[in-house]
This record gives C-alpha cells, structure tokens and sequence, in this order.
C-alpha cells in the first residue's frame, strides 16, 4: 500500500527509474543523496522521505545496482560506492511499518553481504590495478564501502554477528595489503567497540581464525601503523571479554608470544598499549590487575551503595526530626502532667491532713466546752459514756470489716454452693422429662378415634396386604365366626380395662382422703383441748380437704413473700412451716358438702 503524501521529489524520481533503461539507473539513484542532504537530520521529514524511497522500493533498485558489473554502469566504482552511502543512510533510522519482517530477515542481511561482496571485488581491483591514480580512487572507493557498513552496523546492531560470522570478512582481514589491511582492522575495532558480545555467539573455528590473523598481522607486518591497529584490537579483546584471553594463554598457535612481544617493546610507538598487552598475557601480572580490576569494582560499588545510603538517610532526615521532636514533646507533656498530679496529690494530703488537724482541734475544743457545762460531778460520767460510745463504734467498723472480709473468703463456697444446687435442679428436671417420655411411649396408648378417611386408608392397607399374602384356604363362615370371636374378646378386654382404671382412680382417691385425714387428726388437738367449732371440721369430708388447701395456699404466699436470703439452699418442693397463729380457717364461711351452715 503506498503512502499518502508523498514527497514529489521521491514520486519524480520513482517514476523516471521505472521508465530509464537499466544502464542509466545507477547515475538516477544518485540524485537520492541531494533529497537526503538537503533534509535536516533526525526530523520527521526525513524520516518521511526514507519511508516513501523504501515503499517505492528505491532500495531494492540501489542493492540491484550492487551486484552488477561496474564496467557497465556509468561513472564505475565512484557511483557504486555513492550508492552505498545512499543505501546505508537510508536503512539507518527507517521504520518499515508493515513490512518489518521482510526488511529486518531479509534487506538488511543482503545488503550487509552486498557491502562484503563489493569490498572483496574492491579489494581484487586494487591488488591488480597498476596505476597510482586508479589505486587512490580504487582505495577512496573502499573507504566509503567499509563506513557505509559501519554506518548501516551502527544503526542495525544485530547485523555484527552476520559481518563477523560472513567469509567474505575474514578474506578482506586475510588481505596482505597494508592500506586494506589497516582499514579493515579499524573497521572491526570500531565494530567491537559498538558490540563485542557477539564476539563470543561466532563459532569456534571463525573466532580462532580472527585471532590468529590479527596476532599474525601483529608479529609479520613491518607497517607500524598495522600493528599499533593489531594491538588495541587485541587489547579491547582481552579486556571485554575473558574467555579471549585465557584463549590466547593457552592456545597453541599464540605460545611464545610474550616472549616476542617483549622484543619489539622498547622499539614501538605504541609501547604503552603493547605493554598493558604483555602485562595481561603475564600470569602474575594478570592476576594482580585481576585483582585491582575487583579492588576498584568493590570500591565503586561500597562508594554507590554508601551513596544511595545517605541520599536515603537524608531524605528521610526532616521525617525523622518531626518524629523525634513529636516523641520529646509528648515525653515532655507526660512529665509535666505527671510532675502536676504528683503536685496535686501532695497538695490533697496536705488539705486532708490540715482537716483531720482541724476537726481534731474543734473536737477537742468541743470537748472543752462541755467539760466547762458539765457539773464536776458528773465529768467522771461523761468520760464514760464518751468511752463506751468510741468502743462502740470501734467494735462495730470492728465487726463489719470482720463479717465483709469473711463473705468474701466464703463467696467460692457460696458460689459452688449455689452451682450445684442449680444442676441438681436442672438434673431433677431432666430425670423428670425422661419419666414422662417413658410413659408417654408406653407400649399401649389406648385407641384414638379414626376418622372416616384413615379408615378407608387402613382398609386399603388391609387389602393391598391381604392380596399380596394370601391366607390358607378358609371359608367365609369360619372367617366370620373368627372375627367375631376376636371382636368379642377384644371389647371383653377393653370393657374389663376401663372398670380397673376407674377402680384404680377411686383407690388413689380413697389414698389420699384417708392420708389427709390422718395428717389432720395427727395435727388436730385433743379433746380437752378442742375449743368452739374445732370438732366440726372433722363432720364433713370436704372440710379436711379444704383445710389442707388453705395450708397450702398459705405456705406458698409465705415462701413467695419471704426475702431471696432466705431461699438459699432450698430445693423445690420443699416443705415451710407456717405458725399456727398466722393459719387460721373460718371454714363457716365456705360452701361444703353442697350445703350451706345454718
């Protein structure tokens, strides 16, 4: 889908390389550069233009252009190279939008092997070129291939380990060529100082060559220039990554090289470099800048943890101060009000003790006074009576002290006292219940009356019973004489069980009118005794039963009227006895016997 508003410039162009033949493609890409110098950098602007020159795949005609033969486009190696910068700087800073897959998986890797490709074919070229002319612009040429794929590795990062890992990198390093020799180490120690982790993710054999080749350089190359590049690029190895190092301690290819680095130190430009080199392939000295390395690691991290520390302690110094001031001014309020109470107090028993001063004096002068009243005679009297009141008094706080201080020491007892009558209670009650349970479920309960409905449902019981079991075969008279046989013994029971209840009801009855009357004739007084109407009451039968009654009656006003002191210990049902002055009946008054007195 192509983007709305695009630049003309970029429309202009699209359209004359689309319509150009194919050789004349290449001097049209060039007028790229212009539009992307003429737009200031990091603005949205060119941000815009680098998108429309990708949607309108102006980068896929520059990587076209990249493989072709340079004798057939115009302006050779010079144009190419122009190409390339156009290529990289329009990669940098690009965002594909959708088609993001495609230009990070796939333009971004063809174009770093491009730039690859095009340098071994550079690097061919000048080898074989014979003039000095040729060879100046062949190397100004090169220079712009190797900054263009350190711009595009600038900006693209993860195409590192696809330059370090590619073949066609290790040939250029391989070149015996001073000038590309040199350009190609700096390219790569600028490339490490931008990423060296990918470094270690190359395969084995890859990194074993890159070593080699930059020690060989290092050992062979009379260039000073290549073996000052030689030695930073093998000290910023060392230094970033370890395994590097202990690589080239143990390597087999590299042994000796201590040795011989020492021979060219005294004679270099670069001694300081090459002896931080020697110093780190030294195991003593090694271990002791190992050593440092920690030393200045520990430190930095105690200074930034001290630091964190206080900035922490300072930011919480003005909440800490209104603490401490919060905490000594309630300290403060809490001595005073203290200090003020014990004031107080102090103040209440000096007014106590002037009181008691006070009320001693007047008592004294009291006394004085009615000594003064009092007949001489009779002062040895007062005195007396005075005495025994005060012992009075004494003996009574005495004796109240006394008594409270003995209900507390009895209150447990009470208390366990009280318990247990209160689950004796609750235990009677529930005994009680249980009787009464058991005669409720009685095995007989007598018959209830059976309405006309659960007639017809036991009838139906009867018969779903009788014709799911029959009975042996019995005919209808002898059934119906059994029937009746049983109905008649049935009601003979049930007639013979009413007349024994009623009779027992009767004996119970008879019990207890004849237990009444003896409790009377045994209260009763006797004959010499009996005065006014007293032998009366014995005449009819309703008369004991109506004073038995009345006792009742009274004994239980008396146990409801009497105060709670007097109720513990008692158990319910427990008998009261009642005066016989407060138990007076004036049965005269009462109807008996269905007659009344005359």
């Amino acid at each position: 889908m192509k983007p709305t508003g695009t630049d003309p410039r970029i429309l202009s162009l699209a359209a004359e390389v689309a319509k150009s033949p194919e050789q004349n493609v290449p001097v049209i890409l060039l007028k790229l550069k212009e539009i992307i110098n003429n737009t200031p950098l990091g603005s949205s602007e060119l941000k815009k233009i680098k998108q429309d020159i990708y949607c309108y795949d102006l980068i896929q005609y520059c990587l076209l252009v990249l493989s072709q033969d340079c004798s057939r486009i115009q302006g050779g190696w010079t144009t190419i190279s122009q190409l390339t910068q156009i290529l990289s700087h329009c990669c940098v800073g690009l965002e594909p939008g959708e088609d993001a897959e495609e230009f990070y998986s796939e333009l971004l890797p063809s174009a770093t092997e491009s730039f690859l490709v095009l340098g071994r074919r550079l690097q061919t070229c000048f080898i074989n070129a014979a003039k000095g002319e040729e060879k100046d612009e062949l190397l100004h040429s090169f220079q712009i291939v190797t900054d263009s794929l350190f711009w595009l590795l600038g900006g693209h990062v993860q195409l590192i380990y696809n330059v370090l890992q590619s073949d066609h990198f290790l040939h250029l390093l391989q070149s015996d060529n001073v000038q590309i020799g040199s350009t190609v180490m700096i390219m790569l120690q600028s490339i490490l100082q931008i990423n060296s982790g990918d470094l270690l993710r190359i395969e084995g054999k890859t990194l074993h060559s890159i070593l080699d080749e930059v020690v060989f350089k290092l050992l062979s190359t009379p260039s000073p220039v290549i073996r000052s590049t030689a030695t930073k690029l093998l000290l910023l190895m060392t230094e970033s990554h370890q395994e590097i190092l202990i690589l080239l301690r143990l390597s087999a290819c590299c042994k000796g090289l201590r040795s011989l680095l020492n021979k060219y130190e005294p004679r270099t430009e670069f001694s300081q470099e090459l002896g931080q080199l020697i110093a780190l392939l030294t195991p003593k000295v090694y271990q002791e800048v190992e050593e440092q390395k920690l030393h200045q690691a520990a430190c930095l991290i105690q200074a930034y943890w001290k630091g964190f520390q206080t900035r922490k302690r300072l930011k919480k110094l003005p909440s800490a101060v209104i603490t401490l001031q919060r905490s000594f001014r309630s300290k403060r309020t809490k001595m005073l009000l203290k200090i003020n109470k014990q004031k107080e107090e102090e103040h209440r028993r000096l007014q106590l003790q002037l009181q008691r001063q006070r009320a001693m004096r007047l008592s004294r002068e009291l006394r004085l006074r009615m000594l003064e009243i009092v007949h001489p005679g009779q002062v040895e009297k007062y005195n007396r009576e005075i005495e025994e009141k005060s012992a009075l008094i004494i003996q009574k706080h005495w004796r109240g002290y006394r008594e409270r201080k003995n209900f507390r020491q009895q209150r447990p007892s009470l208390t366990e006292y009280k318990a247990a009558v209160i689950l004796q209670r609750a235990t009677l009650k529930f005994l009680e219940k249980c009787r009464k349970k058991k005669k409720l479920f009685a095995p007989w309960q007598g018959l209830q009356d059976l309405t006309d409905v659960r007639r017809v449902e036991l009838k139906q019981k009867v018969d779903d019973y009788l014709r799911r079991h029959p009975s042996s075969q019995m005919s209808d008279v002898t059934s119906r004489e059994l029937h009746s046989q049983a109905q008649e013994q049935l009601q003979h029971y049930l007639m013979g069980r009413a007349l024994e209840e009623r009779a027992q009801q009767h004996r119970e009855a008879l019990m207890a009118q004849i237990s009444t009357n003896i409790e009377q004739l045994m209260k009763a007084p006797s004959l010499k005794e009996a005065e006014g109407k007293e032998p009366e009451l014995f005449l009819s039968r309703s008369r004991p039963v109506a004073a038995k009654a009345k006792q009742a009656h009274l004994t239980t006003l008396k146990h409801i009227q009497a105060p709670w002191w007097k109720k513990l210990g008692e158990e319910a049902g427990d008998e009261i006895d009642v005066p016989k002055d407060e138990f007076s009946i004036e049965l005269g008054t009462l109807f008996i016997g269905g007659t009344k007195p005359t």
